[in-house]
């Protein structure tokens, strides 16, 4: 009993400071749309870096990544190789013109806002099929946090899954409730800090456990079938595995943080600091996976779940106190994600779609009222769907995350830096890519025995569908003019 005392005394500490951050913000911030929704674009680079990492890397990071690797070993790390590159490509190419461009279009604050400015001819149509995508996929990428929630309330404490995912999603509705994008975004660096700290922590007395690190590596040697497993990989595989990185062109909920960093400028200094917490987060989160196949075989710890290894080896390892702080980043991983998620869905709903078809104009307050019913309203659909507690963590972000990349990817690109680019084809290519995915995943389609899903990453016929109807559409009406039809 003492044992989870000091541990629910380190989550209450955490959740103390998420609450009074969210106060904080609150007074800053929360008073228009433009403050709720962006933070007044006034983030700095070091906000802004840790706030795109956390907010990046949900409950799958310390629960679904470790698992699989766990599971399977290195074949996993071609994951965390295409998010890398990924990333960095984010950086470089997409975040200094989208900055520029979101404030020179009229200062757009939400993604489908952007769209419909940079392509005016059919933009209140655009932003509609936007928003409605960012509803259906993040209301999915909301509830895969909220099971990672649930999970961690069951194998840390023994509660009810379901107690579990009630109080993820109310301590998360409180303080993004409060203070808005600002609150988000600070709570991410909190969050950040503490994440990278146990990417860090955990492993190192891992290995002491073990006898140190040359033990631990002789130990490791041993495990070829988990060492090794990268090499088996099939090229299908391979390609499915590097495609993670093309979905970071198409998050919403990491686009909005470049597009609120206070100058452009500031994103090299941001990407530097960013980059450098992703490597050092993966690089943690992938020897906890190979180090725990090693402390289970030694130990008798009970491993029914291969997404708990994350908790089960800080609950073995550590003092009550800091496994606390362990458990501590696992929720900072789940709630940075999920409420930057919620904050961008209810964007979508309140700007987009309920206060951008109003035919009279709606006062600040009104605006921000709408847009904190719109985060309830999100948060609610996705703690029902994920009341199913057999839901893989890993699966619904896959799902998710490729639907974003392959709906919005190449429309960010293209918007970017194709100046020939249609509205028409904008429109046709969110719709092309995200009934891609859909289609891919859930629809039962199968080439010999096995299904669309288990063959390739769905985001690449997603994206690459995506790429060809921009060119395809543009072409095309292109042609039309000139025809004059």
């Amino acid at each position: 009993m003492n044992v989870h005392i000091h541990t629910l005394a380190s989550l209450a500490t955490y959740f103390a400071i998420m609450l009074a951050i969210g106060v904080y913000a609150f007074r800053q911030s929360a008073n228009s749309s433009h403050g709720y929704l962006l933070g007044g674009r006034k983030l700095g680079p070091a906000v802004t870096a840790l706030s795109v990492g956390a907010s990046d890397m949900s409950g799958w990071i310390l629960m679904g990544l470790p698992g699989a690797v766990y599971v399977s070993g290195l074949g996993n790390i071609w994951i965390a190789i295409g998010l890398t590159l990924g990333a960095l490509l984010n950086y470089q190419w997409v975040a200094p013109k989208l900055r520029i461009m979101t404030e020179a279009l009229n200062d757009a604050i939400t993604l489908p806002d952007y769209f419909a400015q940079r392509f005016p001819s059919h933009g209140q149509l655009l932003k509609m099929v936007s928003a409605t995508v960012i509803i259906i996929f993040f209301t999915i990428y909301s509830a895969s946090g909220m099971v990672a929630g649930g999970k961690l309330a069951e194998a840390a404490f023994g509660l009810p899954y379901s107690v579990g995912v009630i109080a993820t999603v109310t301590v998360i509705l409180a303080y993004t409730l409060l203070g808005g994008f600002l609150a988000v975004s600070l709570t991410d660096f909190v969050q950040g800090c503490i994440m990278l700290a146990t990417f860090i922590l955990l492993p190192v007395i891992a290995m002491s456990s073990l006898g140190g690190p040359v033990d631990s590596i002789s130990l490791l040697a041993d495990q070829t079938q988990h060492l090794f497993s990268w090499q088996n990989i099939t090229p299908l595989a391979l390609m499915s595995s590097l495609a993670w990185g093309l979905g970071y062109f198409g998050q919403p909920h990491i686009l909005v943080r470049f597009m609120a960093i206070e100058h452009v400028d500031k994103l090299k200094s941001a990407q530097r600091i960013g980059m450098s917490w992703m490597i050092l987060s993966l690089t943690g989160t992938i020897l906890i996976g190979l180090l725990g196949i090693l402390i289970v075989q030694q130990t008798d710890l009970t491993l029914t779940d291969p997404e708990t290894i994350v908790i089960v080896l800080s609950q073995h390892l550590l003092s009550p106190a800091v496994a606390g702080v362990c458990l501590a980043a696992i929720l900072a991983a789940i709630m940075s994600t999920i409420s930057s998620q919620l904050l961008v869905t209810a964007s979508a709903l309140s700007e987009d779609l309920v206060i951008s078809f109003s035919k009279k104009a709606i006062p600040n307050k009104v605006a921000v009222s709408i847009s904190r019913l719109g985060v309830i309203a999100v948060a609610i659909v996705a703690t029902i769907i994920a009341m199913d507690d057999t839901s893989g963590v890993l699966k619904l972000v896959q799902h998710a995350w490729a639907g974003f990349g392959a709906a919005f990817g190449p429309l960010i690109i293209a918007s970017l830096y194709y100046q020939r680019m249609t509205s028409l084809a904008a429109i046709s290519s969110v719709i092309v890519g995200a009934a891609t995915v859909i289609i891919w995943e859930y629809v039962p389609i199968f080439i010999g025995e096995k299904p669309l899903s288990n063959i390739v990453y769905s985001m690449i016929p997603g994206f690459l569908m995506s790429s060809i109807t921009i060119i395809l559409v543009s072409k095309l009406i292109k042609i039309k003019r000139r025809k004059g039809i």
